[in-house]
């Protein structure tokens, strides 16, 4: 996705707190006008689909294919067709394209929005055809986070971003700054209340993704955008100014300085907060079940920026359904799509099984009104950003990482952050 919003022009699109205010109820993108027509390795063949023409099926995690089947089976009812939903466990993305390319894939798969790059690279995603209508009853972001090229991919039904949660007990006040955070998390520990200040996950090889809120407010970015909105490849923002600046505020409050950010806190970070070990916590929805049976006091904020500088810009994610460039029928599949995902009973199902706000306008409405901290994720994910949905990001993960841990670490920050945009660099060339 570049990061920083004066170069990025797609800020139009960010507003979703707004939209909690312009929420419909009761509709679905069946509305109007019918269109025409992050994990461990896994498996990398898929199961052998045996669908008949005219029948569909669906890849789904799960947590997810328990929620889908009602729907599918009222559907399947009343088109009287057989809607199979597949469980996937691990490496859905990988076994997709494999299997699609093959001729033996699904005809949707749920995914994530970072997918799509690779999706449209290797030709195995088709775009969903949708009315100005029916864009109007989703979040902008969501639908944005799932285009390409002028073209809508997939029918997003979550969002997810990164938020600060916090135990009351010991910080009752949402930090201003991330230095008011630091004050307060270091005056627990000080005391004896907390073991860590800060449960931030980064481990050894870093995670570029938990601190890109923190990286954008000190002026980092990633790519810069083009006129046509784009990402522009070209225009790297690792090693330059703003890298920099983030870097050197990393190795401040890292374990050689303040101590705020430790590359011993990785997949440990949520436990770390639960247990009552860290006053903090940054993580996404993913981390409210873990925390809601914890049975601590706490409450959920936008992660804090840096004191004078820009604001904190998470990524937005989205998952969504994908349909495929080779459904065996396209046209049911894309009803499927819009008249059972699309509806406000599909998304506040999913919702249900897995709880992140809908994408749907008037879903995320009632999800907000029956649970106010699904109304602080999408607080917290109006100033974020779509997180960035083209191959070339596949050669930012490793080295950005790499270089925030090994800063944390104590490295120069300068050095550092330019060897990583030489790196990456190197990486686009090839074609990574």
């Amino acid at each position: 996705m570049s990061h920083r919003i004066t170069r990025h022009r797609r800020t139009a699109a960010l507003g979703l707190l707004a939209l909690l205010v312009t929420a419909c109820g009761g509709t679905s993108p069946s509305a109007g006008p019918a269109p025409a027509g992050a994990a461990a390795d896994g498996p990398t063949t898929a199961p052998p689909i045996g669908a008949a023409e005219g029948d569909l099926v669906i890849w789904a995690q799960t947590q997810q294919a328990a929620a889908l089947q009602p729907l599918a089976d009222r559907f399947g009812q009343e088109h009287g067709v057989k809607v199979t939903v597949a469980p996937q466990s691990v490496n859905t993305q990988q076994a997709y394209v494999t299997a699609t390319n093959a001729g033996k894939g699904p005809d949707l798969v749920v995914g994530a929005s970072d997918w799509l790059g690779n999706l449209v690279q290797n030709g195995t995603v088709a775009p969903v055809p949708l009315t100005a209508q029916q864009k109007a009853l989703f979040q902008p972001a969501a639908l944005e986070a799932v285009a390409q090229g002028g073209q809508q991919y997939g029918l997003p039904y979550a969002t997810e971003t990164l938020v600060l949660f916090r135990n009351t007990e010991l910080a009752p006040a949402a930090p201003a700054t991330f230095e008011d955070l630091a004050g307060t998390a270091q005056g627990a520990v000080r005391a004896g209340k907390a073991e860590v200040p800060l449960a931030l996950p980064i481990g050894q090889q870093g995670n570029a993704y938990a601190l890109q809120p923190l990286f954008t407010s000190a002026g980092g970015y990633l790519f810069g955008s083009k006129p046509d909105g784009g990402w522009d490849t070209a225009d790297l923002g690792v090693g330059g100014p703003g890298s920099i600046a983030a870097g050197e505020l990393f190795k401040q409050y890292g374990e050689k300085g303040a101590g705020l950010f430790n590359r011993s806190v990785d997949t440990n970070a949520i436990s770390l907060f639960t247990g009552r070990k860290s006053p903090y916590l940054v993580a996404g929805p993913w981390a409210l079940g873990q925390v809601k049976q914890a049975g601590l006091p706490y409450a959920i904020s936008p992660v804090p920026g840096w004191a004078g500088k820009e604001q904190a810009r998470p990524f937005i994610g989205v998952q969504a359904f994908y349909l495929s460039a080779k459904a065996k029928n396209q046209p049911l599949a894309q009803e499927f799509l819009l008249r059972a995902i699309g509806s406000e009973e599909g998304q506040l199902a999913l919702y249900q099984a897995s709880p992140e706000p809908p994408a749907l306008t008037s879903a995320l409405a009632k999800a907000t009104a029956g649970d106010p901290d699904i109304g602080a994720f999408a607080a917290a994910g109006a100033a974020g950003q779509p997180l960035p949905t083209i191959p070339a990001m596949n050669a930012i993960w490793g080295p950005l990482g790499q270089a925030e841990a090994n800063i944390v670490a104590g490295a120069d920050p300068a050095e550092t952050m330019r060897q990583a945009g030489e790196a990456i660099r190197a990486a686009l060339a090839a074609g990574h």
